[in-house]
């Protein structure tokens, strides 16, 4: 590996980076609505993946319907699982609610490979070329996508929160679920629409690496291979998960690099957000932007 990779291996790690950071949203639109860790986030890509695969190989979609399809299937996926599974749980501890999320991962993995069994499989084609000039680098058309994808994503969820009615009702219940309640939200009804909203989200997510590695079990990792981006942000900042996705998705990859040009330690790709994860746990455990919540007694 030379330095002339250097390049495109940082734009690679933009483009992964602001995937991570829409995942990283996922995980942070659920916590700053419900004080939940979704810990089966990993799962829900998962299950996007899976369900547009379905409707592109079995009902022979074009792409667009079959994405189409897949977001409108997670908005109700989404809805179910709060609604059956986690309103039940609203005011027992919280970490009945954290292994509620451990044990919906389990099921959902186990689910996945019985229905479409442990090996993984390919996206039909969907683009007409292999690779587009971006540059003068030569990038997959997917990776645009993703970007494309990534930016729409993080302007319509600023969009949301600074303007709409209920995006501001979900920062209401964010900051105090009782003073919201007594202005007339229906906290119910912000819990839904934040898993509905993460689902959908984690649904394109999981669609994109679909496309670009296929559909497997393993893409169910990316929802522990975000949650340094998570951290690094602050657990409840939406600009947070941005920052710390793009951060994460650059480390990445100069770790890749610096690994096979100097240190020669091997798997510094995977491994190198955990090390960042440990050290911002250790020198500021609230993130980068995340609120630091003082308790006094």
């Amino acid at each position: 590996m030379s330095e002339s990779l250097l390049l495109p291996l940082l734009l690679n790690g933009l483009i992964v980076g602001a995937l991570y950071g829409v995942i990283a949203m996922s995980f942070v639109l659920i916590f700053k609505a419900s004080q939940v860790v979704n810990f089966a986030q990993g799962e829900f890509l998962l299950v996007g993946a899976w369900v547009c695969w379905y409707f592109l190989t079995t009902w022979q979609l074009p792409f667009v319907l079959g994405f189409l399809f897949t977001l409108v299937f997670m908005t109700v996926f989404g809805i179910i699982i709060q609604v059956v599974v986690l309103r039940p749980l609203i005011g027992e501890p919280i970490i009945s609610v954290i292994m509620a999320t451990i044990g919906l991962g389990i099921f959902f993995q186990a689910l996945m490979k019985w229905m479409f069994g442990v090996f993984a499989q390919p996206f039909p084609p969907i683009f007409p070329v292999e690779r587009v000039n971006l540059l003068g680098l030569e990038v997959q058309p997917v990776y645009l996508l993703s970007l494309v994808m990534s930016g729409f994503i993080m302007a319509a969820f600023g969009w949301f929160f600074a303007k709409s009615k209920y995006g501001l009702a979900m920062r209401a219940t964010a900051f105090d679920q009782q003073v919201a309640q007594s202005l007339g939200i229906s906290i119910s009804k912000v819990f839904a629409m934040a898993w509905a909203i993460a689902a959908v989200v984690s649904g394109v997510a999981g669609v994109i690496v679909g496309v670009v590695n296929g559909v497997s079990s393993a893409l169910s990792f990316y929802g522990i291979k975000v949650f340094p981006a998570v951290i690094l942000g602050g657990l409840d900042s939406i600009l947070g998960a941005i920052i710390g996705g793009l951060v994460i998705g650059v480390l990445e990859n100069l770790a890749q690099y610096l690994d096979a040009e100097y240190l020669k330690i091997g798997n510094m790709y995977a491994i190198a957000p955990f090390y960042v994860l440990i050290i911002v746990l250790l020198i500021k455990p609230y993130g980068l932007f995340g609120t630091k919540n003082i308790e006094r007694v």
